[in-house]
């Protein structure tokens, strides 16, 4: 199964960076929030991933396309312009990163993605949300269901949109307000092939075809009480740092 994740939107402001960098290419403890997300998820053997790219996706192709280089020691021989790579640290990763435009909906660029997908289930994380969310239990609850898609919903940190879910577990739709079984998107999500039926391209995903698939009763929900943060503020990053550097990150990634 394939994981993909978006990673198209508009200019970090959550990086010094004066030009601006893509959100998922913001680092933390040296490594892009996307490396980290890859990582998490290929500790629990998923190894391929389609990025979908938009704001200055040219920087995301350029770090996997150099990526021996950013993982190894090098020498360079500027007589004759030979490279040569030592240490030779790799990951056993396939990843194919996509442009699906720099104003693109969430819907189109997961459209844009379908070519790659061979007629595949797959996962879709967003390119800012990082977890401790056991990869294998998500997937088990995904077949179970037996829906078109199934919601990873985490607990809210503040500042999310709280979901209702009914009695059978099904996702149905959203209200504002708080509380301790509160639970929030997670933006986290399994899909049968089949979605593909139902979404269009200029469709955000966590707007018009959820609701449109939460009419027909498709979207289960996989309640995750681990760690889950969207990274969105200079607060999260630091805190994410903070993790990282006293090694006490709660994600896969190490």
């Amino acid at each position: 199964m394939k994981v993909v994740i978006l990673a198209g939107g508009l200019p970090s402001s959550i990086a010094d960076e004066s030009e601006g960098i893509p959100k998922p290419m913001v680092e933390i403890g040296g490594r892009p929030i996307l490396w980290h997300i890859i990582k998490h998820y290929a500790a629990y053997g998923y190894n391929e991933f389609i990025i979908c790219g938009g704001y200055k996706v040219n920087m995301i192709k350029e770090y996997f396309n150099d990526f021996y280089s950013y993982q190894s020691d090098i020498t360079v021989d500027l007589r004759d312009n030979r490279i040569v790579l030592h240490n030779n640290i790799t990951e056993d990763w396939k990843v194919t990163v996509i442009d699906t435009g720099l104003r693109s909906s969430t819907g189109s660029r997961i459209k844009q993605a379908e070519q790659y997908l061979e007629n595949e289930n797959f996962i879709i994380n967003y390119g800012d949300c990082i977890s401790d969310i056991n990869v294998n239990h998500l997937v088990e609850k995904f077949h179970e269901a037996s829906k078109i898609l199934t919601l990873t919903l985490a607990k809210p940190s503040g500042r999310n949109v709280i979901v209702n879910i009914d009695k059978d577990g099904l996702y149905c739709g959203k209200e504002y307000g708080n509380g301790l079984d509160s639970w929030v998107n997670a933006n986290i999500m399994v899909c049968n092939y089949h979605i593909f039926e139902y979404l269009k391209d200029k469709e955000a995903l966590e707007k018009q075809l959820l609701e449109h698939l939460m009419q027909k009763r498709q979207v289960a929900t996989y309640r995750h009480g681990g760690f889950w943060m969207p990274v969105e503020t200079m607060r999260d990053r630091m805190e994410l740092e903070t993790m990282w550097s006293t090694y006490m990150e709660k994600w896969k990634a190490r």
